[in-house]
């Protein structure tokens, strides 16, 4: 009988470490409160100053915004907000949508539009007039009301990526998303496998895959210090949200680390790790005799 416990208690043990190790640990990147752990960087100020206040928290939402006061006209001023560190392999997702109007004399192609910068240059090394930081966009728009207009398409400032096995040098290209019009919530999801693969997907449905994502191109003005080398492989970097002239909000702005201890033994193994680091490896201490 004992044994029989015994077998049982360990059969429980075994199931729960294995449910453990596949469940996966979603990480949230935003505290519905302020900007902790988020950088702004905007044109024509230094990293750090969130002019204008264009990125704030309302309502436990991320949001951007262009007060009349900051902005009497748009006067080109992109912005990104930097999230602390850098990934290589990881899960992004939140949900968005856009609202109110166009910043007075934004650009055309900026109506509802915005994007998650991934595999970027960092806020403190970009330069005090450069527009975008050079990295992988996966662009987010809304609809116009009538026309078809795809969203987590693909930009590249300052990148290429390659798609089929040949090298992309377009700046842009559309994904194989619905078009979503109006005010509604959207959810934006990126898959970032180093410098091998990256899957955009829309509402949990895949709409877009390339591979190799590269320092190129152009795209990017206003640089102090050219980032990279061109053709060089991009293996991580960091990740950023848009300010593109339309007023936009986030939630529910969270990371899946896919980096980490892939030892079957460790406390902190996971199955779904894709990248192995040997040195997060936890594991029980021995009781001494």
């Amino acid at each position: 009988m004992k044994i029989k416990l015994l077998l049982l208690l360990s059969i429980f043990a075994f199931q729960s470490q294995a449910q453990n190790a596949s469940k996966e640990a979603w990480e949230s990147m935003f505290n519905g409160k302020d900007l902790t752990n988020w950088t702004p960087k905007i044109r024509n100020s230094p990293a750090g100053v969130n002019y204008g206040n264009t990125f704030r928290v309302e309502d436990g939402k991320l949001v951007v915004r262009y007060d009349s006061a900051a902005y009497p006209n748009f006067d080109e001023r992109f912005g990104h907000l930097f999230y602390k560190k850098k990934f290589g392999y990881y899960r992004i997702r939140l949900n968005y949508r856009f609202v109110g109007e166009q910043a007075i004399k934004g650009p055309g192609w900026a109506i509802r539009n915005s994007g998650i910068m991934v595999h970027g240059q960092t806020a403190e090394s970009m330069g005090l007039k450069q527009d975008f930081p050079v990295s992988i966009e996966v662009q987010l728009l809304g609809g116009n009301g009538k026309d078809k207009r795809t969203t987590c398409n693909l930009c590249t400032p300052g990148t290429n990526v390659e798609m089929n096995g040949k090298l992309f040098t377009p700046h842009c290209i559309n994904s194989q998303s619905e078009t979503f019009h109006g005010d509604q919530w959207v959810q934006a999801e990126v898959l970032v496998l180093g410098d091998s693969l990256i899957r955009h997907y829309s509402n949990g449905k895949e709409v877009l895959a390339y591979q190799r994502p590269q320092v190129g191109g152009g795209n990017v003005s206003g640089q102090d210090v050219i980032f990279g080398k061109s053709g060089e492989l991009i293996k991580e970097g960091s990740i950023s949200l848009q300010s593109e002239s339309h007023p936009v909000e986030f939630k529910n702005i969270e990371i899946l680390n896919l980096e980490g201890c892939m030892n079957p033994e460790a406390l902190n193994y996971k199955t779904y790790f894709v990248k192995s680091k040997p040195e997060d490896c936890l594991f029980k201490k021995k009781k001494k005799k």
